[in-house]
């Protein structure tokens, strides 16, 4: 049985060819080149004439599933429906990860559609953690709660943590940190997510390539009301003009700004790994302690020179970068720690599309 994964987000679009073994394994077959930024319709028909056998099944990530959707399903009318719905909650992702549904479901109409939804793997948060400090009226009776994303990778680096770490149950108390154009970390207790940064949509939380994270609500009818725009165009530009490219008002890229010596530039990356200290400090807190810290993401595994201010001043928590092994993990995964390190903090490649292609077999055969 073959599966092909889609996994679109906000930046880039990644295809990939799954098969079931005869050992009931999933096995990669091969990436499949996608530039993200052409037709869906082409881009997979032109997929479709390269592969050698067709795909039984479709896995698509979707982004925000809200409070409908807390497992994989197939895709129908209804569930197509639903998650264009939730599209004002997910503006960069949602109508994105529809366009290649849609798509999906023209080259290969006689294939399995599923979805998996990024906001699953945190729809068991401690209700501290999951609701905001509003009345219910207001709140939970509206769906307003905090949702979590970047769950298909925050679950990829537990996965990948557990077979690192075999003598942690459950991998004991994990912070993982995924650092691509969106940016989020989590807080990981033997398995189970107790906290994380994004909330009711992925706006909340780490500064990230354009998007603002944390800002007081009270900004949005201000700028209304002081620049005679509607709170949409507000948040539109909290979403698409903000973060790194915002501050620096040049590049939404880490990496970039990091040889950048104009001024704003580096107060951006000031900021943004301040932001990213603090919930560590915070989620160290929350879980009592840490036995590892995990960086995924194309920034997280690309960027030595982050990781290492990041951490920088956290040898009283037991957290320690050894430079050398640091300055070489680029693209792989590597332990970035000493060896006499309380917590260990490692490097991994982040493979959500092998957790999107186990579900769509599932589904498909269970």
């Amino acid at each position: 049985m073959s599966v092909l994964t889609i996994n679109s987000g906000s930046t880039s679009v990644k295809l990939a060819l799954y098969a079931r073994t005869e050992h009931g394994d999933i096995a990669r077959l091969c990436a499949l080149p996608s530039p993200g930024n052409a037709d869906p319709v082409v881009e997979l028909t032109q997929a479709s004439q390269r592969m050698e056998v067709k795909p039984r099944a479709v896995a698509h990530r979707i982004v925000h599933g809200g409070d409908l959707f807390s497992q994989p399903v197939r895709i129908d009318a209804r569930v197509l429906s639903a998650i264009e719905g939730l599209s004002s909650l997910a503006p960069l992702h949602n109508p994105q990860a529809l366009r290649w549904v849609r798509a999906a479901l023209s080259v290969w109409p006689g294939a399995s559609q599923v979805a998996v939804f990024d906001t699953a793997f945190f729809r068991d948060l401690p209700r501290v953690a999951a609701e905001y400090a509003l009345p219910p009226r207001l709140g939970t009776e509206q769906g307003v709660r905090r949702y979590g994303f970047h769950g298909l990778a925050h679950q990829a680096m537990w996965e990948k943590w557990c077979t690192l770490s075999p003598h942690l149950d459950r991998g004991g108390r994990l912070i993982t940190v995924q650092l691509g154009g969106g940016c989020s970390i989590a807080a990981l207790n033997h398995g189970r997510p107790m906290d994380t940064s994004m909330g009711f949509s992925p706006l909340e939380g780490l500064v990230m390539a354009t998007r603002s994270g944390d800002v007081d609500a009270a900004i949005v009818p201000y700028l209304e009301q002081r620049l005679g725009v509607s709170a949409e165009s507000v948040v539109t530009w909290l979403n698409e003009e903000s973060g790194l490219l915002g501050i620096s008002g040049s590049d939404a890229n880490p990496g970039a700004l990091l040889t950048n010596t104009n001024p704003r530039a580096q107060f951006a990356l000031d900021l943004y790994c301040y932001r990213l200290r603090k919930y560590i400090g915070g989620y160290l807190a929350v879980l009592g302690g840490c036995d590892g810290i995990i960086f995924g993401g194309g920034v997280g595994e690309h960027v030595p020179a982050v990781r290492a201010r990041v951490l920088q001043g956290q040898e009283w928590a037991g957290i320690l970068v050894d430079p050398g092994r640091n300055a070489v993990a680029r693209g792989g995964s590597a332990c970035i720690s000493p060896d006499t390190a309380t917590v260990k903090v490692h490097v991994v490649t982040v493979e959500e599309e092998s957790i999107l292609a186990r579900a769509a077999v599932d589904i498909t055969q269970p």
